[in-house]
């Protein structure tokens, strides 16, 4: 039976104790989340593999873009529904929540983001994002025409793919460890 202090269904515990950087790391995410995602806790087994979790995480996810926090939060939650991710529906669906001031939002994301209130835009963001989902091999130039006419760069559209491939992989991983989201996630922002 799984210890459920740990955040997966692996018996991987935390280093003990972490290298200072990471407890810096991790330090700053209880201060401004007031937590540790489980995410994090689940790779800090391996201070390496954290680090380039993280580093891919936070290039993707918070270095300038022509995508905004809140749309890569939006992919997030859309690759998520589709690969039936637990962990990432909760944690980025609280995203989501937060960064849109509309839980509406979040809820249609999770649930069929066809019925969202979405501009031109984002809908073809998202749709792009569910092609690279459920099949990458179709895609062909009319799918990246689509998003050039809605105002997409070819960097953005860079973003878009890097972002739903890098939720494709980190669902799997969730899903295949059984990794639980902080109950925190539940409650913010509803």
């Amino acid at each position: 039976m799984a210890d459920t202090a740990l955040p997966t269904a692996l018996n991987l515990p935390m280093l003990d104790p972490l290298p200072e950087p990471t407890q810096k790391y991790f330090d700053v995410c209880q201060e401004k989340l007031g937590m540790i995602p489980n995410v994090l806790r689940a790779y800090a087994f391996d201070i390496e593999k954290l680090d380039a979790f993280t580093g891919m995480y936070n290039n993707l996810m918070l270095a300038p873009s022509g995508l905004s926090k809140l749309e890569r939060e939006m992919i997030a939650v859309l690759v998520s529904s589709i690969n039936k991710c637990f962990y990432c529906l909760v944690a980025h669906g609280a995203a989501v929540r937060a960064m849109s001031g509309d839980p509406k939002l979040g809820e249609a994301l999770v649930m069929n983001y066809r019925v969202a209130d979405l501009d031109a835009r984002q809908r073809a963001m998202l749709d792009f994002a569910a092609l690279i989902t459920t099949a990458s091999t179709t895609i062909e130039e009319i799918d990246r025409e689509r998003l050039r006419l809605v105002g997409f760069s070819d960097h953005d559209i860079w973003d878009i793919a890097n972002v739903a491939g890098f939720f494709n992989m980190t669902n799997r991983v969730a899903s295949a460890t059984a990794m639980r989201p902080n109950d925190d996630y539940h409650a913010q922002d509803r």
